[in-house]
């Protein structure tokens, strides 16, 4: 039975799966998939555990990769819709919407025969373990020459319908970092029979906020969570902080990583707590390619909003295939008013949007040779 891309993003929205777990999600994908008109045209490769790639190939010549990501988050949703999530995972950063505006594209190439060769990627784990890097390390793309790579993320930090992108750095390289502490507990009577892990992780912030910041090189470190101690009389021994990096480059990210471990060394030998730091999920900076960006702002602009965002502190793994192939990606507006941001348990966009981002990406097509 063929189902409505707003069908999709509802069901989708109503079963979320966190990274490397979209098992039910890339079924449901594929199910719909093949219940499209004339699915006859298209192969379905699933050369990972979850996710898959549609191809669809109309001639000889290289291929178009529009790609989009399908895993939620571990956010318990607060909004009061009929097709809330059912579980304690949420759709909080629109990856539903992405997959079900790249479906109604697919359902767009199938529907009017187009002349050119599209992959079409529904990409798993974009939010944790690098996704993107993992599927392209199956090979599948060795099957193909690959002309150059699209994707969008919505924000309702635009207004609806907008478009915004940037040349050059369009997302910042992120790098995830976990650091743990071990001391020895004490009772707080007695903090000198002890080794205060949470003092050291205290020690480490205050280091970090002291860096001398270069204003020309925009770098971000953020501790999201930071865990310590088990009752209130004793001094813990153990604390951990997992945070994040972020740069303009891979290597800015890399060079300030060693800072890091500098000053860890150095807090490890004062306080005697053990120190350990551990590299999580590296995406690198998602390069807008200076043509792409050139032909399609202009092109875009004559029917939509178009504004050159500059870079942004948001990571994001398209950054893998950016270094890959000459990409081009892009903000997509949602806000009618209302701006909670991604990553919010009310985050939710509209259902219409799902027709513009089809549109834009029909646009990126005509504009293609």
């Amino acid at each position: 039975m063929k189902i409505s891309p707003i069908a999709l993003r509802h069901k989708l929205h109503q079963n979320p799966e966190i990274s490397f777990h979209e098992f039910k999600t890339t079924e449901l994908i594929i199910e719909s998939v093949k219940n499209l008109p004339n699915s006859n045209n298209i192969k379905i490769h699933t050369p990972y555990k979850t996710g898959l790639i549609v191809e669809y190939k109309a001639g000889n010549g290289n291929f178009h990769l529009f790609r989009a990501d399908i895993d939620a988050l571990p956010i318990k949703e607060e909004n009061e819709v009929s097709f809330k999530s059912r579980n304690s995972y949420m759709h909080a950063c629109g990856h539903d919407v992405h997959t079900s505006i790249l479906y109604s594209f697919l359902q767009y190439v199938l529907k009017n025969k187009i002349k050119k060769n599209i992959l079409f990627l529904f990409q798993p784990a974009e939010e944790s373990g690098g996704g993107a890097m993992e599927f392209y390390n199956t090979g599948i793309f060795k099957n193909y020459k690959i002309q150059d790579a699209f994707a969008l993320h919505v924000t309702d930090e635009y207004p609806f319908g907008t478009i915004a992108s940037t040349n050059g750095v369009l997302f910042a390289s992120s790098l995830e970092v976990d650091i743990d502490f071990h001391g020895i507990n004490s009772h707080v009577a007695f903090p000198q029979k002890g080794k205060n892990a949470f003092n050291a992780l205290r020690l480490f912030l205050d280091a970090v906020d002291k860096l001398p910041k270069d204003i020309s090189k925009p770098l971000v470190f953020g501790a999201g969570k930071i865990s310590a101690g088990e009752i209130r009389n004793i001094l813990p021994g153990y604390a951990r902080l997992e945070g994040t990096m972020r740069g303009l480059s891979s290597k800015e990210l890399l060079i300030f990583f060693s800072q890091i471990e500098i000053i860890l060394n150095g807090i490890e030998k004062i306080t005697g707590v053990k120190i350990r730091i551990e590299k999580g999920a590296h995406y690198p900076e998602v390069i807008i390619n200076s043509n792409l960006f050139g032909k399609l702002s202009k092109s875009l602009s004559k029917v939509y909003n178009f504004i050159d965002c500059g870079y942004k502190m948001t990571g994001e793994d398209f950054g893998f295939f950016s270094q890959k192939f000459p990409s081009f990606m892009f903000w997509l507006g949602t806000s009618n008013g209302a701006k909670y941001g991604l990553h919010n348990p009310k985050f939710l966009p509209n259902d219409k949007i799902i027709e513009v981002g089809r549109s834009i990406y029909s646009e990126i097509l005509n504009s293609l040779s």
